[in-house]
């Protein structure tokens, strides 16, 4: 299934704020030699690429089914936005820590102070652009009353969630290095840019970390929420000829794809005929209430008595 239109215009802001950023703070870099800047162009490049592998991730999983992968493509979506944590952990901020040491180490002043904050105010009013676009198109599929950090911590959909806390890392990393740079040509300290590099950095590891254990959770494959559980198990008892349900186990093989295995027992009169039939009506059922459920599987049973001993 292709990424949801809402999740593109997202991907899409970020992907034209971050490649317009990282122009600009290469130039400043280039100009000043501020840490703060370095560390932030290598992240925006990593973001920019980041955003092309979530659009990478959505078309692959949009590929039809075939014999070596009967439940379709849908789990590269997830595997994607773990390889956007990975990138974001290494070219952003191992990179970034790496950068803010080596100018504690060898400390040297910004050159061109007034290049260098304008560049970071220029990139954070891009990346405040891309910061709202995100949070518009969630709000419009995050339940109503669900904080945002609920939102990133159940979504199933791995590229808002993806977005949203890269812009947030952003924004704070562009601001962390606007002080950094202006407390260095205050106090003639440089030490001060290169420690807000190093902030920067130990900001990313942390997004990365939250992100990668996230996205990992989903490609491992996490149960469907509460309500469609509760509406799956609902019409499969409302199916007629349904005496009773053993159990029943979901699994999201994709952000819009969820598989479904229950043991039910039928009525005892049934012939084997018409609980092939009674299976069909239970399915029809739970499709029609979690459009979602794509893949669904109802073993018959019977009902045991307990054992008299």
């Amino acid at each position: 299934m292709p990424v949801h239109e809402g999740s593109r215009r997202a991907i899409f802001a970020a992907f034209f704020a971050n490649l317009g950023i990282a122009i600009a703070k290469f130039a400043g870099f280039i100009i000043t030699g501020s840490a703060g800047l370095a560390a932030e162009s290598v992240h925006s490049l990593a973001d920019t690429a980041n955003q092309g592998l979530l659009f990478l991730g959505g078309t692959r999983a949009a590929r039809e089914r075939d014999d070596d992968h009967p439940f379709g493509h849908e789990r590269e979506r997830f595997f994607w936005a773990f390889i956007v944590a990975l990138i974001l952990f290494s070219m952003g901020g191992l990179f970034a820590l790496y950068e803010g040491i080596q100018k504690l180490r060898h400390p040297h002043e910004t050159e061109s102070m007034v290049v260098a904050l304008v560049i970071l105010g220029f990139a954070i009013v891009l990346e405040v652009f891309s910061l709202r676009t995100a949070v518009k198109e969630t709000a419009h599929v995050k339940p109503h009353g669900q904080s945002y950090w609920q939102f990133i911590r159940t979504a199933k959909q791995p590229e808002l969630p993806t977005v949203l806390l890269e812009d947030v890392a952003a924004l704070l990393g562009l601001v962390i290095a606007f002080v950094g740079v202006l407390l260095g040509h205050i106090t003639h300290e440089p030490r001060w840019d290169a420690a807000c590099s190093v902030g920067i950095g130990i900001l990313l590891i942390i997004v990365a970390g939250v992100l990668g254990i996230e996205m990992k959770s989903l490609l491992l494959g996490e149960v469907a929420s509460p309500e469609n559980r509760r509406a799956l198990a609902a019409a499969l008892r409302g199916s007629g000829h349904v005496a009773d349900v053993i159990y029943m186990h979901t699994e999201h093989v994709g952000p819009e794809v969820i598989l479904v295995a229950a043991k039910v027992i039928f009525d005892p009169a049934l012939h084997a005929d018409e609980v092939s039939r009674a299976i069909d009506e239970a399915e029809v059922k739970m499709r029609a209430a979690v459009p979602h459920a794509k893949f669904i599987f109802i073993e018959p049973d019977i009902s045991r008595a307990p054992s008299v001993s």
